[in-house]
């Protein structure tokens, strides 16, 4: 179809119909990661597939979101009306209830690149169908695999009379997709769904109306927005890995973090950093990282000061620790969109604030000959020339009507440029380059009353551009310096392999996402690290097992690639050593009960020589030691476990704190059973109506009702 005949629909049937009447009975539709899907329309595509069998359905999309599952024990009974408030308004998936239930009809396939996490484990539909690939190959695989329709949702703004779009929170694959469906010839048609309720986001997500071949608006499709709720707590453990791994974080870097307790630990622990920094560095202290063996390889590698320069954002996912790092004032960095201006500036040869004729030269210094029209369009978007010259074929009018040739290394045109055409300081900077966004109803609020000049410095773009530097990697290596690219790991072996995504029998937890391309390109840029933080143990059923491990039969990041990895023991520099320096590194930020194991694994196969021994002073890596370390830390609130806030109300967050605490107490608690009740408030009351503990059931409930009613007395009692 043609992208400039653009028809408005308001029934999601008809636009179905006209899907089918144009490409047939054979859709295969690309719909994008996570938010950006338009859950009415997909429901209406899949509803008239299930009904006409002889329509064949392919979904091609990645992390299709559903309410999590609550079961019918207390935390389940505590959590379900909490559910229903948060996700009230919030339509469902339909296919997503069929896909978990296994009765999807023969004629519907759905193939996912990445799943909400262990979402799919035991599925075999979803397993079989699914894609390994990276965030950068996903609109290709998408575009290889037949795809002919596009749906996404979209945000839209009148702007002087007309509609503007924003793909908002899904550029990430979009552009690139649509590119190449143009590009093919092949027939397809491209469904955008304006929601009210989305942020407008600007950079490269904005398009015109002709973007799209068909675009549908109306009530149902001005629903609220999926959201993942703060109400899991940031563990201790999880809080002193981001605490580590925020000093590896130097000042005039650049940030890449993801969503999750680590990431936003990650974020809390820079916020800290600069606005209480003598708490932040008490903490790393306490924690046994900023100890005098130490400090040479953070002042190094990243810093403990408050920032100056300040970060800038270059990250696949836009989560909500930008913002609060940007109300910090560590997010301020901003970049530009021409290489040499961007090099100057990073060299100190240009000051954004206030332009004089050295800019000029500098940029000639550099390599920068002939000006030609794009570039020209770039410098004076970002103010490096005034608004009062212009350009043709290759010469620039100034504003008393002098034409000089567009040639910074010209002394002449130099003069005149400098004199007449340049500008007082450099405008549209960018704060933050961002792929996709998911997160609170709180984030989201707040993205949509963002000021103006906040939102123009956050460019929501694809991912081709972020994840990589084959798109402009002069560009990309200038803006990109000293590059931290944070990710979550489950495993390390000791040759330094990471494991992130599959289990070694195949199942697919999540899928590799973005992270091998920040880790690749953590080691092309000249300054870049790449940071993986695991957990040192994995506990469950009252067993431990290390993530530490000596080998493991899935692999999301080879050894080739190893660089900084984090645990709540430490830090491990593995970059640029060998096998046995890197077996050495990770034992020391391995869990004492594992090392001796490990070592003598590394021993007996001839990679450790067998005197070795592992330092003093990482054989007290325990739990006990660090429970100690944490419980200190959370005294002081340098670890808070709602760093951001929750979605939890203050009577319910007592709840969970009270229920939490009673089954940490365990045979402790039955003491209360003996204990007179006398007469409970009528919070009380209802919370154990809602727990479903009102006087009924059997003998254990209606003791496990004593106990909890004197527990959430005595916490109403005290809040009061």
């Amino acid at each position: 179809m043609s992208p400039h005949r653009v028809h408005w629909h308001t029934d999601a049937d008809r636009v179905v119909d006209s899907l089918i009447e144009k490409l047939g009975k054979n859709l295969v539709v690309a719909l994008p990661l996570g938010l950006g899907k338009p859950v009415p329309m997909v429901n209406a595509l899949y509803a008239r597939a299930k009904q006409d069998r002889s329509l064949k359905l392919t979904l091609l999309t990645a992390l299709s979101l559903a309410r999590p599952p609550v079961s019918d024990d207390l935390r389940g009974r505590f959590l379900k009306p909490v559910l229903d408030r948060v996700y009230d308004g919030v339509p469902d998936l339909d296919y997503v209830a069929d896909l978990d239930s296994g009765s999807l009809s023969s004629n519907i396939t759905i193939k996912e690149f990445f799943f909400q996490p262990g979402s799919r484990l035991g599925n075999f539909n979803a397993q079989y169908h699914y894609i390994s690939s990276n965030y950068t190959h996903a609109a290709r695989d998408v575009f290889d695999n037949g795809c002919n329709v596009v749906l996404q949702m979209v945000a839209s703004r009148d702007d002087r009379g007309s509609t503007r779009l924003s793909m908002s929170c899904n550029p990430d694959t979009s552009l690139e997709l649509r590119q190449r469906l143009r590009d093919s010839g092949r027939p397809f048609v491209s469904v955008g769904v304006v929601n009210e309720e989305l942020p407008y986001m600007c950079g490269d997500a904005e398009v015109s109306t002709a973007f799209y071949d068909l675009l549908l608006r109306g009530e149902p499709h001005n629903h609220r927005l999926f959201s993942v709720p703060k109400l899991q707590p940031v563990g201790g453990v999880d809080a002193l890995i981001g605490l580590h791994a925020s000093a590896l974080v130097p000042d005039g870097g650049t940030l890449q973090i993801g969503i999750g307790s680590m990431g936003d630990a990650v974020a809390h622990g820079l916020c800290l950093r600069q606005k209480d920094n003598a708490r932040y560095k008490d903490a790393l202290i306490r924690s046994g990282v900023l100890t005098p063996d130490k400090r040479d390889m953070l002042k190094t590698i990243g810093g403990t000061a408050p920032f100056k320069t300040g970060l800038y954002g270059a990250t696949e996912m836009l989560v909500e620790g930008f913002l609060h790092l940007w109300d910090a004032g560590v997010l301020k960095r901003e970049v530009y969109d021409f290489w040499a201006l961007q090099q100057l500036i990073n060299e100190g040869r240009c000051n954004p604030q206030k332009l004089d004729e050295d800019v000029l030269l500098g940029m000639a210094e550099l390599g920068v000959r002939e000006i030609r029209g794009k570039d020209f369009a770039i410098l004076q978007y970002h103010g490096l020339f005034n608004n009062h010259c212009s350009y043709r074929d290759g010469y620039i009018t100034a504003p008393d009507s002098t034409s000089v040739a567009a040639n910074v290394a010209n002394p002449h045109s130099r003069r005149v440029l400098a004199s007449q055409c340049l500008g007082e300081r450099l405008i549209n900077g960018r704060l933050l380059h961002g792929g996709f966004f998911l997160g609170s109803a709180g984030f989201y609020e707040r993205l949509r009353q963002l000021p103006d000049d906040l939102r123009k410095k956050i460019d929501m773009t694809s991912v081709e551009k972020i994840n990589q530097l084959d798109f402009n990697p002069r560009l990309y290596r200038a803006q990109r310096i000293n590059a931290r690219f944070i990710n979550t790991g489950l495993k390390v072996t000791l040759n330094g392999a990471v494991v992130s995504d599959t289990l070694q029998n195949g199942q697919v937890l999540s899928g590799v996402g973005g992270q091998f391309n920040f880790v690749s390109m953590a080691h092309q840029l000249l300054t870049g690290r790449s940071v993986i933080m695991i957990r040192s143990v994995r506990e469950g059923n009252g067993h431990a097992e290390s993530n530490i491990v000596w080998e493991y039969g899935s692999c999301t990041v080879p050894r080739h690639l190893r660089d900084l990895v984090v645990t709540e023991y430490g830090i491990a520099d593995l970059r640029g050593k060998s096998d046995g320096e890197v077996i050495k590194a990770l034992l020391n930020i391995a869990d004492s009960r594992f090392q001796p194991n490990l070592l003598a694994r590394a021993v007996a196969d001839g990679k450790v020589e067998p005197e070795y021994a592992i330092p003093p002073q990482y054989r007290d890596n325990t739990p006990a030691r660090i429970a100690q370390v944490i419980g200190e830390l959370r005294k002081t609130d340098s670890l808070p476990a709602y760093p951001f806030g929750t979605d939890f109300s203050d009577e319910e967050l007592l709840v969970a704190k009270t229920l939490k605490e009673l089954q940490a107490s365990g045979s402790g608690a039955l003491l209360d059973i003996l204990k007179p009740l006398g007469k409970l408030p009528p919070q009380v009351h209802h919370w154990l109506e809602v727990l479903g503990l009102s006087g009924t059931g059997s003998i254990k409930d209606r003791l496990l009702e004593r106990v909890l009613a004197q527990a959430l007395k005595r916490a109403f009692k005290q809040a009061a």
